[in-house]
C-alpha cells in the first residue's frame, strides 16, 4: 500500500487497513491515537503513512481515549480534518467527549472496531459499546464488510463536514477488523473531487476573539452585538433537528458516492429479497451476511424469506423501514445487544416505527452473538423456523429470546 493510489485497484484489506486507507485517502491532518484492540493497528498503519512522508499530519500519541477525543475536538474548531479510532471500554472512557464533539458541533470521523464491554474481560465482538453511545449526538454507521468500511469513512466526512456533526464508523471486531477481504479502492484523484477541504464555518481571527462552547444560561441572552443567542435547550434542539433533516444530505452524499465510484449508498439499508418477503431478518453489521445465506436455505424452503440490514443507525431510519416491511408479515431482529431491562434497542425503535401503521407485523427480538459467540447461518435458520412457528400461532413474546446463552 506504498505510495499514492492514481487509479482504482483492488486490494486484500483488513478492516483496519481499510480504515487507515481511507482516512489516508481523505487527507486527515490530524490524527489522534491510542490502542485498544481490535482497532490498534488503525494508528499503527497510519503511523507509517505518516513516517513515510504518504500522509501530511500531525499524529498525537495521548495517553487515553478521554485525551484522543480531546485532541480532536480542539483540532476540528481550528478547521482541520481529524481521525482517531477506538473500542469497547475506550469508547466508554471518552462518553464525556463524545458530548462535547456534537455540543460543538465539530466533524470528527472515528472508527469503532465493535467489542464486548468488560467486564468480564472479552476482547471479542458485540455492538454494546456504540449501541450503549446511541444518543451522544453522533452519526452511526454500520459496516456490513470491508468494502463499506472504507467507503463510509469517506462518506463520513463527506456528511459530517457537510452537517457540523461527528460520525462513527462501526464495523465488527474480529470479524471484519481482523479479517481480510477484496476492496476496491478509489483513486487519490477521485477521493479529492468527491471530498474537497474541510472549511469552517465561520473564522478564526486573533484580532477578532469569539468564544467557542461559552456557558449558556437557561433563556435566550443578546450577544455584544444585540443578536438573541439560544439558551442550552435551543443548542439542543438545533442539534435534533439537523439530524431531523439530515436524509436529503445522507442521500444525496450516498448517491453522489455512487456517481464517482459505483456504489451507490442512496438508501441507508441494504436489502436482499425484500420485494415479495413475508418474513424479515432486520439486523445490523457483519450479520446480514450471515443472514443473507439463512435466507436462500428459507427460500429453497418455499419460505419467502429477505433481509433488511441498517447502514445507518442514527439517525434513525424510521421511513424508509416502514416502506420496506410494510407487507411483511413476520419480522425478527437480530442484535449483538440488549438495553437491559427491556430488549434490544433496535427491536424497540423498528416497534415504534411500525406503530402508527393500522396494519403491524409479528416482531421477534433475538440476542445473540455476545462476547464473540459464533453466529452460524444454519443457527438463524432455526430462529426463522421458531419465529415462523411462534406468528402461525399469534404468539408475541415480552421478552428476547436469546441464542448460545447458555447458563
Amino acid at each position: 500500500m506504498k505510495g499514492l493510489i492514481r487509479m482504482e485497484q483492488t486490494l486484500i484489506l483488513t478492516g483496519n487497513q481499510a480504515a487507515a486507507l481511507a482516512a489516508r485517502l481523505c487527507r486527515v491532518q490530524v490524527v489522534a491515537a491510542y490502542p485498544i484492540t481490535p482497532q490498534s493497528k488503525i494508528p499503527e498503519v497510519l503511523s507509517e503513512y505518516v513516517e513515510r512522508g504518504e500522509l501530511k499530519a500531525e499524529f498525537v500519541r495521548v495517553e487515553s481515549e478521554h485525551s484522543a477525543l480531546g485532541v480532536c475536538i480542539s483540532a476540528s474548531l481550528t478547521g482541520a480534518r481529524v481521525f482517531t479510532a477506538t473500542a469497547a471500554n475506550g469508547l466508554a472512557y471518552m462518553h464525556e467527549q463524545l458530548h462535547w464533539a456534537a455540543g460543538a458541533r465539530t466533524p470528527i470521523v472515528m472508527p469503532v472496531a465493535n467489542r464486548g464491554l468488560g467486564a468480564p474481560w472479552t476482547i471479542l465482538n458485540d455492538m454494546q459499546d456504540t449501541i450503549a453511545q446511541r444518543d451522544t449526538g453522533w452519526i452511526q454507521f454500520y459496516c456490513m464488510n470491508n468494502q463499506e468500511v472504507l467507503d463510509f469513512v469517506i462518506l463520513a466526512y463527506r456528511v459530517a463536514e457537510q452537517l457540523l456533526v461527528p460520525a462513527m464508523v462501526c464495523f465488527d471486531g474480529f470479524r471484519l477488523s481482523h479479517t481480510m477481504m477484496p476492496v476496491s479502492v478509489p483513486s487519490q484523484e477521485d477521493v479529492d473531487s468527491f471530498l474537497p477541504p474541510f472549511e469552517l464555518p465561520y473564522r478564526l481571527d486573533p484580532d477578532s476573539p469569539v468564544n467557542i462552547n461559552p456557558v449558556v444560561m437557561t433563556d435566550p441572552l443578546a450577544n455584544a452585538q444585540g443578536e438573541m443567542c439560544p439558551g442550552y435547550m435551543g443548542f439542543r434542539r438545533r442539534l435534533q433537528e439537523t439530524f431531523q433533516e439530515a436524509w436529503p444530505s445522507l442521500a444525496a452524499a450516498g448517491r453522489t458516492f455512487g456517481e464517482a465510484f459505483g456504489r451507490s449508498y442512496e438508501e441507508p439499508l441494504y436489502g436482499y429479497h425484500t420485494e415479495d418477503a413475508q418474513f424479515l431478518f432486520v439486523t445490523m453489521g457483519s450479520l446480514a451476511s450471515e443472514a443473507t445465506e439463512t435466507v436462500d436455505l428459507l427460500r429453497e424452503q418455499g419460505i419467502q424469506a429477505g433481509v433488511v440490514a441498517l447502514r445507518i443507525y442514527r439517525p434513525f431510519p424510521s421511513q424508509p423501514l416502514r416502506a420496506v416491511l410494510r407487507s411483511t408479515e413476520t419480522i425478527v431482529v437480530l442484535e449483538k445487544a440488549i438495553s437491559y431491562g427491556y430488549e434490544g434497542a433496535l427491536a424497540t425503535e423498528l416497534k415504534a416505527a411500525l406503530f402508527i401503521h393500522d396494519r403491524r407485523p409479528q416482531v421477534y427480538n433475538y440476542i445473540l452473538g455476545l462476547g464473540g459467540r459464533d453466529v452460524k447461518p444454519l443457527d438463524l435458520f432455526d430462529v426463522a423456523k421458531e419465529a415462523l412457528d411462534l406468528a402461525k400461532q399469534n404468539k408475541s413474546l415480552e421478552q428476547p429470546r436469546w441464542l448460545g446463552a447458555g447458563d
